[in-house]
This record gives C-alpha cells, structure tokens and sequence, in this order.
C-alpha cells in the first residue's frame, strides 16, 4: 500500500516539475522555493527564483523587493548566510534586509505546511535591529 503511495507522490513530483520547468523554475526541490511560491500568491506578489537575490518583487515594478521568512507552528523563522565577524561581511549580509521594501514573516501549520496561517509584514529597519542585536 505505501508503495502505492510513494509511486503516486513521485509521479506528482515529476508532473509538478514539469510545469514549473514551463515557468522558468528549474529546481522545483529549491529549499524554501514551494513556501516563497505559496507566500507570494497570498500577497500578490512575483516570486524571484535565482538564489542570491531576493524572494519576490512586486508585480507590476521588479525593482521593489520583498524578503520571505517562514516557518511552522512552534518553530522560528532566519535568515541565514548572515555574519556577525568581519565589517565588509556583515554588511554585506545585512544588505540582504535592507535591500527590501519589506520582509514578510509567515508561520505555516504545523500538520498542514502548505498552508500559511498567517502572515506578518515587518520594515527593513526592523529586522536590521534586531538582526544587528
């Protein structure tokens, strides 16, 4: 019976990276790129899918920005490839946040993590505060 289940999920998994692939998404498996998909249609957004920059942008002016954070019920959310040593480092890891118009912060169910139960829009200044602390 499982197998009957994972064959199904595998197939699934194929048919949804194909249809990504008629997007421009050529990882659909992207760490954290399903969640930034799920997140930018509930805010109207546009999803940016190279890794370096940032998650999403507005729909009708790319050059506004948005930083995603997420994570499930009970857990919390980071922003990572950030350093604390080096000046030239940290700044430019800090550019990450203030880069953005703003970073949205989304907590997903835990027994349901296809679905956000909630979504928090947070300034740049902000999370730079506390990411600074």
């Amino acid at each position: 019976m499982s197998r009957d289940v994972y064959a199904k999920i595998i197939d699934l998994m194929i048919e949804a990276a194909r249809l990504a692939r008629t997007v421009g998404i050529k990882n659909i498996l992207q760490p954290g790129l399903v969640k930034e998909m799920i997140m930018a249609e509930h805010l109207g957004h546009r999803v940016i899918l190279t890794k370096r920059d940032a998650d999403a942008c507005d729909k009708n002016d790319p050059s506004i920005l948005y930083e995603y954070l997420s994570c499930k019920e009970g857990g919390s959310g980071q922003l990572d490839r950030m350093f604390k040593e080096l000046p030239a480092k940290r700044q430019e890891s800090l550019k990450r946040i203030t880069r953005n118009s703003k970073v949205y912060f989304a907590v997903f169910y835990e027994q349901e993590q296809t679905l956000a139960k909630v979504i928090y829009e947070i300034r740049p200044d902000i999370v730079v505060l506390e990411a600074e602390r």
